[in-house]
């Protein structure tokens, strides 16, 4: 029988273990003065132990796996920062392991040692059909519990965020408007077409779209045009032609023969008329001509209620009667919706000022990312519906992209003890 690290992590975080007679496997006296730090970044798992190891007082670190062949798997004898382990706590000793110096590194066998009670607890989450594995026991977890663990995951949610945000920020040569216009390109994509808007938004650089903001038509024809909607075809469609020619000027002003994406890389097969690329290109389109500067756009807003409405806006004429080129539509099409405006807010804005928020370590951006969420509708999916199963009610979208961000990350996972819910449910045992 193997376990997780984290159920080992709780057993020695609460020392929830026999620890009368205690030795290492080598037959050495122990006893355990102070377990230690849990440590949740790099190094061992926790810091500033104090132990007796046959009679001689000992400081430093203890790193736990479940078998002890696990500290070569993991290569820590090539990493100087765990000379200072003091103790290795493992479940099974499969391997009798030495510092890089010689000596033996003493190995604490957990095995025989942890209540019964303990350990079918622990299988009784992790191995649970539930989707939720705690669903028996949420309703008697304390709200504070719970609020306290989804407030670490909607942070966990953005910190995850805001790594993706700076590779973005690395590969744009640390330019924050740049990034910003990829990132809202890629939500622009909604999904289905988030890779080949990104890549519109790559072959296509902000500072060439600058130079035409003032224009909805030329920024319209490098878009489409880049997206690879202007090729070489016959049509009566004036607008189309009148695109087609603007482009061809302004693709050999600025080289971008290389830069356009196949057509067959957009989809639109099982998408709403409005959530067609060709309507998002064109608000696209319309949110530069009217928003030059996205990333003032998206820091420096002061009022909520005023930041919606400067993202409410509604594509050119053209796009207002047409969902493709040369196919007029039967009734006229509506502007950038409500739901897509709380999407760009949840999945560009939110992301973007927690991301700025630790790049600057200026704390209102994160204040200015959370007041957002705290103003959003929270969003309804299977995963909320579950919650809502357990009587537990999404707020807003701070609740609700919290939830989500528990569930993907550690209840679908079955990482139970690296959640507040799931300890608070062990430590019910050691009361």
């Amino acid at each position: 029988m193997n376990f997780k690290e984290s159920f080992l992590h709780f057993i020695w975080q609460y020392q929830l273990f026999e620890k009368s007679d205690l030795q290492t496997t080598d037959g050495e006296s122990l006893a355990i003065i102070k377990q230690g730090l849990h440590n949740t970044n790099a190094g061992p798992d926790f810091q500033d132990a104090q132990i007796i190891l046959a009679n001689v007082q000992w400081f430093g670190a203890v790193e736990i796996h479940t078998n002890s062949s696990d500290w070569q798997k993991h290569a820590h004898h090539h990493d100087q920062a765990y000379e200072k382990v003091i103790l290795h706590v493992v479940w099974n000793e499969d391997v009798k392991l030495m510092h890089n110096d010689g000596s033996p590194l003493p190995t604490l066998s957990l095995k025989g040692k942890i209540e019964k009670q303990y350990i079918d607890k622990y299988q009784s989450l992790v191995e649970h059909r539930d989707i939720i594995p705690c669903a028996h026991y949420f309703t008697d977890i304390p709200e504070i519990v719970k609020f306290s663990m989804l407030d670490r995951a909607l942070h966990s949610r953005q910190e995850h965020k805001s790594e993706e945000i700076m590779q973005v920020l690395e590969a744009t040569n640390h330019n924050w408007e740049e990034t910003t216009y990829r990132l809202l390109a890629k939500n622009f994509g909604f999904k289905v077409n988030a890779h080949p808007f990104l890549k519109l938004a790559e072959n296509l650089p902000l500072k060439i779209l600058l130079k035409h903001s003032s224009s909805l038509f030329q920024l319209e024809a490098l878009l489409f045009g880049v997206a690879g909607f202007l090729k070489n075809i016959e049509t009566s469609d004036i607008y189309w032609n009148n695109l087609q020619k603007e482009y061809q000027f302004l693709k050999h002003k600025y080289d971008l023969e290389n830069k356009e994406i196949n057509l067959h890389e957009w989809k639109f097969l099982r998408l709403r008329p409005a959530n067609f690329p060709t309507i998002r290109i064109a608000q696209f389109a319309q949110l530069i001509h009217q928003h030059s500067n996205l990333f003032s756009l998206f820091t420096s807003f002061s009022e909520y209620k005023t930041f919606i409405k400067l993202l409410s806006i509604k594509q050119s004429a053209y796009w207002s009667e047409h969902y493709i080129f040369n196919t007029p539509s039967e009734k006229p099409t509506g502007r950038l919706g409500k739901s897509s405006i709380e999407n760009i807010i949840i999945n560009t804005v939110v992301p973007l000022l927690f991301a700025l928020s630790k790049s600057k370590d200026e704390l209102i951006f994160t204040e200015k990312a959370i007041t957002l969420l705290e103003n959003l509708p929270a969003e309804q999916n299977s995963i909320t519906n579950t919650w809502l199963q357990l009587g537990f009610k999404n707020n807003n979208a701070f609740d609700s992209q919290a939830s989500i961000e528990l569930f993907n990350n550690y209840c679908d996972k079955r990482r139970c003890l690296e959640c507040s819910i799931g300890t608070h449910i062990m430590k019910q045992l050691a009361v």
